[in-house]
This record gives structure tokens, C-alpha cells and sequence, in this order.
């Protein structure tokens, strides 16, 4: 099963209504959450020094920093390409397509 993941802390939940939208909200969090930031966790989420590259540049990094930390993260997900929608001033939307790993639910036989 693969999903679509982008950026949207809008809504979080403490208690997602399935493992699925879990892992989600997890992935979410991960690529929004600048490494170094978590008091009890300074590897937690990615490290941002690419923002002020050239976009073609800030795009590569970006890519191997969510595939770094979504895949060591959480272990349920896999990511299996990422998209980027920008424009020539630099800013850039990222959506993540991650793949569930049926293996690593809970409950799976």
C-alpha cells in the first residue's frame, strides 16, 4: 500500500483513528520537525541547512534527509519517491510517497 504524505500538522491527533493514518501523522512529523529541535531527541526529523542552497541542490539534499529520517524513524514506512512543486523564487511544497510495510503492523500474521 503506498500513500501520499504532505506536510500538514493542521489536524494532529493524539489518538489517529487507524495504524495506517498513524504512520502517517508520524511521517508528517518527521519531515516537519528540523533536527535539533527536540529537547529529548536532537536526531529527530531532518536537518534543514539546505534551505538556503540552490533550488536543484536544496532539492537533492531534502530528498536524502526524508529518506534518512523517515525510513530509521519509522519503520512501518518506506519511502518510494519524492515530489517537489515550486517555483523560480525558491519555495518548494514536498509530497512524500511512502509505502506502508505490511510486515511491521500491529496484528499483521
Amino acid at each position: 500500500m503506498t500513500v501520499d504524505v504532505i506536510i500538514d500538522l493542521r489536524d494532529v491527533k493524539i489518538m489517529p483513528e487507524d495504524e495506517i493514518a498513524e504512520i502517517v501523522q508520524n511521517v508528517q512529523m518527521i519531515i516537519a520537525t528540523t533536527k535539533y529541535t527536540v529537547p529529548l531527541d536532537r536526531n529527530f526529523g531532518i536537518d534543514a541547512r539546505f534551505l538556503d542552497e540552490p533550488v536543484n541542490i536544496a532539492q537533492a539534499r531534502a530528498s536524502a534527509e526524508i529518506t534518512s529520517a523517515v525510513n530509521s524513524q519509522e519503520p512501518r514506512a518506506r519511502v518510494q519517491k519524492i515530489l517537489f512543486d515550486g517555483d523560480l523564487t525558491g519555495r518548494f511544497a514536498i509530497t512524500t510517497r511512502i509505502e506502508i510495510v505490511r510486515e511491521k503492523l500491529r496484528g499483521y500474521v
